[in-house]
């Protein structure tokens, strides 16, 4: 019976060839999943300062100093030109999810993920309320395909290993989040805890922050203020856990009710998410927080920026707005404006407290914890979850205790309510 090459034990002293060959794909993989995190950067960076005109500073002040009209026609121009690009490329060809392309190991998509993810960033740049993180995340699992398919002795579980591996790495340059980003592609994409996964995931997630940080510089994605915080309030954890599933849970119909049964592929496509944009640039005269992925929220929330009537209005528009764009046909990532969504909803809870019994409860440590539990149930890893939060900000480290018991209480009142099958993630766009 012959030997297959791929799987033959190597010579004493010589790792196996395969084994050579994935290593070397999984360093590619680290470099290409950087690489494609600085580019969508890039672009989306350039396209918020083209549809605000500001030169400095974050996107939330860019809004602030824009005029109403601006407001409005930025949204509006940027809805119609990714609407008119999804309209092209959907006529011409499938741009299948990515999490389905690894669970039936599908033929990778490289040029209409990559269109796609351009079309994408084009759209939350200019103010629609969907994730950033699903453009890098197709960038980099397109690019890490057509850099490794050289290497022929790959078996057909490394090239999924590798393509949920360039899909974590990716949002962990992003965000600058490593452990995040390695397990978002072990346990959400790949769901094990295989040694070879796992190492390949922490391996390609690392070499892609270090790739971004020549734009992060190390530093946090974001701020954490200087205020301080109390060892009590972890027991306030388990209280904010049926705040964060009810949100997560409503968040997760809406998105599931507003998703369109099929791909829109018609020239509606364009005035549709005009019209979106229309709504948004309206909203953001009063709640200049809303257009983007969520970053605003989440950096006002840390900076005790909210009153509780905005952060209320905020609660409730952020996911409208989100399920508005994905009804117009739009894609984007759907973990960044639940985890903003969570993030009012705990900046509600501390505020109603802190003003109807006269306490002072931390509002940035409640708000992230908010965030926590939500994208707990959003995407259905409380680990991960507390794990992604954490390092996004990098509080006190014993804030993680904190963010951990809302996560898992939020995500086991989920498995409660819904039984043992609960909804799959909404990681996708």
């Amino acid at each position: 019976m012959p030997v297959d090459p791929a799987r033959s034990p190597a010579s004493p002293g010589r790792p196996p060839r395969r084994d050579v060959e994935f290593f070397c794909a999984v360093v590619i993989v680290g470099l290409l999943a950087g690489f494609a995190g600085l580019a969508t950067t890039a672009v989306l960076r350039f396209v918020e300062h083209a549809t605000y005109r500001y030169d400095f500073g974050t996107l939330l002040a860019g809004i602030t100093d824009a005029g109403p009209v601006r407001r409005v026609v930025g949204p509006v121009v940027g809805g119609a030109l990714a609407g008119l690009g999804w309209w092209i490329l959907r006529r011409r060809a499938d741009v299948p999810p990515l999490a389905g392309t690894i669970d039936r190991r599908d033929r990778i998509p490289r040029l209409a993920w990559s269109v796609d993810a351009v079309l994408q960033v084009l759209l939350v740049g200019s103010g629609a309320s969907l994730g950033r993180e699903g453009a890098p995340r197709q960038f980099a699992a397109a690019l890490g395909d057509f850099a490794t398919v050289w290497l022929t002795r790959l078996s057909g579980s490394d090239r999924r290993i590798l393509l949920a591996c360039a899909a974590g790495a990716g949002l962990g340059a992003v965000y600058a989040v490593p452990l995040a980003g390695a397990l978002f592609a072990a346990r959400i994409l790949l769901n094990t805890w295989q040694p070879r996964a796992v190492g390949a995931a922490l391996l390609t997630s690392s070499l892609a922050v270090a790739v971004g940080s020549t734009v992060t510089h190390d530093q946090p994605n974001l701020p954490w203020p200087s205020a301080e915080s109390t060892y009590l309030l972890t027991a306030h954890g388990l209280m904010l856990a049926p705040v964060a599933v009810a949100v997560g849970l409503a968040f997760n119909r809406l998105m599931a009710a507003a998703r369109p049964a099929r791909t829109m592929r018609t020239w509606v496509l364009v005035p549709a998410l005009a019209a979106a944009g229309v709504v948004m640039g309206v909203c953001s005269h009063w709640w200049p927080e809303l257009p983007g992925n969520g970053r605003s929220i989440l950096t006002v929330s840390l900076a005790s920026g909210m009153t509780l009537t905005a952060a209320a209005a905020i609660l409730v528009l952020k996911p409208l707005l989100t399920a508005l764009f994905l009804r117009a046909g739009g894609a984007g990532g759907m973990l960044t404006p639940s985890l903003a969504t969570g993030a009012a909803a705990g900046s509600v809870l501390v505020l109603a407290i802190n003003w109807a019994a006269g306490t002072h409860l931390h509002p940035p440590a409640v708000s992230l914890a908010g965030a926590a539990g939500v994208l707990a149930v959003t995407q259905g890893s409380p680990v991960w979850a507390a794990i992604f939060v954490w390092e996004l900000a990098h509080p006190p480290p014993w804030l993680f205790v904190f963010f951990l018991l809302t996560a898992c209480g939020a995500y086991g009142l989920k498995v409660l309510a819904l039984g043992r099958r609960p909804p799959g993630p909404t990681h996708e766009g």
